[in-house]
């Protein structure tokens, strides 16, 4: 506060000293020569300098208490312009002239400011300009994705308030993903529900926390009391905290919450650079605050703890992403012409990005471009980018074949339950069996999960849903081999005849389908789906069957027909 109050006093005491002429401007008076004429005209200057001060140091202080803006002296560029104009008209003789340069200079730099963005653009792309790559590694169909979506999970956790302690003193705040002693959790702070309420509370009780991967996980409450968060009022509001504490970093994006591994929370917030004058943004490090007792850290990128897995904002990233698809060939280019123009998804779940883990649970953004062209639901390309480093890959996919884009797979979804109304909500592109394929939770008009839908990016006519990720990536695995696609990431499976005997048969409801998996007397083992075979469901132990399968190499070999000999 007290950096605050010492910054107005100056700033007041600089403006005062612009804006009281030393010199008034008079009318013309009467001379023998009916010559112009500048006089003095006495006048208590001192006082007006004071009260001027005092005046402006409000303002000042007002303005930065209530807006949390840096306090970088280019901050002021709007306030000298006003302030050099009225100094420029008020003034006369060699101190207007004084003034009026002062307003020149003031204009001209507002100038520079407000133009920065034509300019700069190259400097913005290559402050993000990506590594390029053709496809993602292959997931690993072991391992369950953080697949749970936010909404679904916000709901639950609703429901679950009346865990929270004097419950109508509080609301749920933001929901964020992360990783929490080694499991994928979301997120969400208990905050206040008005001033009043932060009045007599004084303190949040705690946060919520539930699986992002399991969604019959149910909602937990964990205590830990919160002074200074989102929604405080004051000096204990976190992003004002942070401003008094740090007064000339330049931050982006909003203040999150991330849990350590012992279940203590912690909000961090993005800090960075200007590209150029004060326009654009390139991350630099984070700051964190203790919300129990205000304690605030600063950190670099490379510094960061551990346990913060998105050091880098969702908000950072969507800009990165814009920078990157819109200035590829600069400012104008992007306006008119657009060549090699690519236009970020708007579908992700926090600031148009998707957080999502890879398989040693390091955090990755997620984002899918497009054309700008209207009507065009294909995919150009898509980016990860590291939640801890800020440094981000872009994926262009086959060249050969054709991606739909996120819209594209929510519009499938969409027609293919359109009598129940359900939609798709967070979908992500993964490299499922070596294919290119969106993972897209399905939830009803009310934000209850339904299923899990999968869909090939290149050949949207392979479609599965199931009840939970594993069951649509099985369903998901025959259908890429019923439809002779690289499973595996290997060329294509060639087909063989065998006559066999069941020995063991094992049944799996999964979706609207049954898996039928089965031993044969010669020690192989097959798996085939009554949506290929309805029949196959019939299928018990000592029948005799005449199967068409898939040599992939695999534990269980994808059957495509089948003819049970024993039911003939």
């Amino acid at each position: 506060m007290f950096n605050l109050i010492l910054f107005s006093i100056i700033v007041g005491v600089i403006f005062s000293l612009v804006i009281v002429p030393f010199i008034l401007s008079t009318q013309k008076k009467p001379s023998v020569d009916e010559a112009k004429a500048t006089v003095r005209v006495p006048f208590n200057r001192g006082a007006a300098i004071v009260v001027v001060a005092i005046l402006s140091a409000i303002v000042v202080f007002v303005f930065y208490y209530t807006t949390n803006m840096d306090r970088n002296w280019t901050s002021l560029w709007i306030a000298f312009l006003i302030v050099t104009f009225l100094g420029a008209i008020s003034a006369g003789g060699k101190d207007r002239q004084l003034k009026l340069v002062l307003f020149l200079g003031s204009l001209a730099f507002g100038a520079y400011i407000l133009s920065a963005p034509l300019f700069n653009a190259d400097k913005k792309y290559k402050a993000v300009e990506m590594d390029q790559q053709v496809e993602i590694k292959a997931f690993d169909e072991t391992k369950t994705p953080a697949s749970v979506p936010p909404k679904f999970a916000r709901n639950k956790m609703k429901k679950a308030f009346g865990q929270v302690p004097n419950t109508s003193y509080y609301e749920l705040g933001s929901l964020q993903i992360q990783k929490v002693d080694g499991k994928f959790v979301y997120i969400a702070p208990v905050e206040f529900s008005g001033f009043f309420k932060w009045w007599n509370a004084k303190t949040t009780p705690g946060y919520f926390t539930m699986s992002a991967t399991d969604s019959s996980d149910n909602p937990k409450f964990v205590k830990a009391e919160m002074a200074y968060t989102p929604s405080s009022f004051f000096h204990e509001e976190v992003e004002r905290h942070i401003r008094m504490k740090m007064p000339n970093l330049i931050f982006y994006g909003d203040v999150q919450l991330e849990i350590d591994d012992d279940g203590k929370p912690h909000y961090i917030r993005s800090y960075g650079e200007f590209i150029s004058a004060r326009n654009g943004f390139d991350v630099k490090g984070i700051v964190t605050v203790d919300p129990a007792n205000g304690d605030v850290k600063k950190y670099s990128l490379a510094d960061v703890p551990d346990f913060i897995d998105g050091a880098v904002s969702p908000e950072a990233v969507s800009l990165q992403n814009s920078y990157f698809g819109n200035y590829v060939h600069g400012f104008w280019n992007s306006v008119v012409g657009k060549k090699d123009v690519k236009l970020p998804s708007d579908e992700g779940t926090e600031a148009n990005v998707s957080p999502i883990f890879d398989e040693k649970g390091h955090m990755y953004y997620f984002t899918d471009f497009t054309s700008p062209k209207e009507g065009v639901d294909s995919m150009l390309g898509y980016a990860l980018t590291d939640g801890k480093t800020g440094e981000a890959t872009y994926y262009t996919g086959n060249l050969e074949e054709s991606y739909m884009d996120s819209q594209g797979a929510l519009q499938i979804i969409e027609k293919k339950f359109i009598e129940k109304k359900w939609s798709g909500e967070m979908p992500v592109l993964y490299n499922f069996y070596g294919e290119a394929s969106w993972l897209t939770p399905v939830l009803d008009s009310n934000g209850f999960l339904q299923n899990y839908f999968i869909v090939s990016a290149a050949n949207p006519e392979i479609s599965v849903f199931g009840n939970t990720p594993n069951e649509a990536l099985k369903l998901y695995k025959t259908a890429l081999q019923r439809g002779s696609s690289n499973v595996g990431g290997s060329s294509s499976a060639e087909e063989a005849k065998a006559a066999v005997t069941v020995v063991r048969v094992f049944k799996e409801r999964v979706g609207d389908f049954t898996l039928v998996s089965f031993l044969a007397d010669d020690g192989r083992n097959f798996i085939v789906s009554s949506e290929t075979v309805p029949l196959a469901i019939y299928i018990q132990e000592g029948d005799k069957l005449a199967v068409t399968y898939l040599e992939t190499g695999e534990l269980f070999l994808p059957v495509k027909e089948l003819t049970n000999v024993s039911m003939e």
